[in-house]
């Protein structure tokens, strides 16, 4: 009899230790982002003025991850962004900042040691939900707007990634946007006239970002027992 409830207990060990090495495959993980971002920019035929601009902050990275084995991985999550980018208007003394708060939702694939270094790349769809313009001219800020679900914008942007995360949890990524930053059709009035004011210009923002930990698997991997090891 103790040796029935001992191969017992042994099996429901087995079992515990198995179902743990299951779940793990599948975690949670969050980091910030310190984003770099440029743009391509052609207003009528020019594509002079881009100014690097850095956002820090708020940026808020959600991942989960479900990784079926040592070398390979695929993650989703809800991400908040602060994009945008820098604008010095050829021939002038103005310059004119935007940006945009961003809810995205990722898709993609990991490619590596997924407990070391490893390479990723995927989709994400951002969906703009505050827009903010600027405008200096000689260095002096002469108006400031920001508007919540701007028409100013598309309803959403498609964006491809890539990026390498290594062993420590420094990760650099690059990301290009494929949809224009402005919605083109948009219209208001100035003077009593209906004009375009995004009508002639073409951005496209890309950036280089860093963080840590964002793929980051703090739990304990427990490997599974196979039963001959028990007994």
């Amino acid at each position: 009899m103790k040796k029935a409830y001992l191969v017992l207990l042994s099996l429901m060990l087995v079992n515990i230790y198995h179902t743990q090495a299951q779940t793990n495959k599948v975690y949670t993980t969050s980091a910030g982002e310190l984003i770099f971002s440029f743009a391509t920019i052609d207003n009528a035929g020019n594509d002079n003025g881009n100014i690097v601009r850095f956002s820090p902050f708020f940026n808020v990275q959600n991942l989960v991850n479900f990784d079926p084995s040592n070398n390979l991985g695929f993650f989703t999550g809800l991400d908040l962004r602060n994009v945008g980018f820098i604008y010095d208007v050829p021939n002038s003394t103005i310059r004119k900042k935007f940006r945009s708060y961003n809810i995205g939702i990722p898709v993609g694939i990991k490619l590596g040691n997924m407990g070391g270094s490893f390479i990723y790349g995927g989709y994400e769809i951002e969906f703009p939900v505050n827009y903010k313009e600027k405008t200096f001219v000689n260095e002096a800020k002469t108006d400031k707007f920001n508007v919540w679900f701007s028409s100013r914008q598309p309803a959403y942007y498609s964006t491809i990634m890539a990026g390498i995360q290594f062993k420590h949890g420094a990760n650099l990524k690059f990301k290009y946007y494929l949809t224009g930053f402005f919605n083109k059709d948009y219209t208001e009035i100035e003077n009593g006239t209906e004009i375009k004011p995004y009508e002639n210009i073409d951005v496209n923002v890309f950036y280089i970002s860093l963080c840590f930990n964002l793929f980051k698997n703090t739990d304990i991997d427990l490997p599974a027992v196979k039963a001959s090891e028990v007994y």
